[in-house]
């Protein structure tokens, strides 16, 4: 764990909010935080909730030419401040691909989200010998949580249907000839809302230049899911919460919350 990392998840789950507004995300490690105000997780949605699925009209636009288009849709998804910043980086679809397959193969998205900002540094704290992850350090991701659940998730949705043409597009450039991004984002998410949400003290041990988990369960997880992790429990449980609704309504199958370690 390094200090001064710029915040990537997920996010989300992870980037909804960036390309093809999926997601969100992501992120890094407050006294137990506080809960983002007005941002409180909401119910799944019942399949008799969503409704018929919609027949829509894909995009058609040149991807190498796609941001102008990509904000303006985009950022009616929601009137947060802090999305429109987000926005404003270039290539928004080819980071929102990068991002979903950083995730998807466990590795951290931290470069192509670059455009999330977290200025404080990791927090640790150690006390009678024993050094865990100060909960102080959760406050830091309560911006990136509150704008991930400000998203409408039945547009995210429609947003990421009506963008196939340019994400295929945008992933066989990256190597992936055969395409099936679709199969690459619910990948993504499922192991973003695998990650099990842990209200108790986060040990760690020291080994060399970098800080493990002294859980096994926690070590094993992918660098994607430890940084959600890091994002500590009320951050966690509000995106995970607005994962599983974009996931609903694109009619992904998700696992039922985690229960607390």
């Amino acid at each position: 764990m390094e200090k001064n990392k710029t915040a990537v998840w997920v996010g989300i789950v992870v980037l909804v909010l960036a390309a093809a507004a999926v997601y969100y995300f992501f992120f890094w490690p407050s006294k137990t935080p506080e809960t983002v105000e007005g941002t409180q997780p909401q119910e799944s949605i019942s399949a008799e909730e969503q409704g018929t699925e919609e027949i829509l009209e894909p995009i058609e636009v040149d991807l190498n030419k796609s941001d102008e288009l990509v904000r303006k849709l985009a950022e009616k998804l929601s009137a947060h401040p802090e999305l429109a910043q987000w926005l404003m980086t270039d290539y928004l679809i080819r980071r929102f691909v990068a991002i979903v397959d950083l995730i998807a193969n466990g590795d951290s998205p931290r470069r192509p989200a670059d455009f999330i900002k977290i200025e404080e540094d990791f927090k640790i704290r150690e006390e009678e010998g024993r050094v865990f992850l100060d909960p102080a350090g959760y406050q830091r991701y309560v911006g990136v949580a509150a704008v991930v659940m400000s998203l409408d998730a039945k547009g995210c949705a429609t947003l990421y249907k009506r963008l196939r043409l340019p994400i295929e597009q945008a992933y066989r450039d990256m190597g992936y000839p055969e395409g099936n991004f679709d199969a690459t984002l619910e990948k993504a998410i499922h192991k973003l809302l695998e990650t099990p949400v842990v209200s108790d003290r986060i040990y760690l041990e020291k080994d060399v230049l970098t800080y493990h988990y002294v859980d096994p369960e926690l070590e094993n997880l992918s660098v994607a899911q430890k940084h959600l992790l890091r994002m500590g429990p009320d951050n966690m449980v509000v995106i995970q919460a607005k994962l599983r609704e974009i996931a609903q309504f694109l009619g992904y199958s998700v696992p039922e919350p985690d229960t607390d370690l």
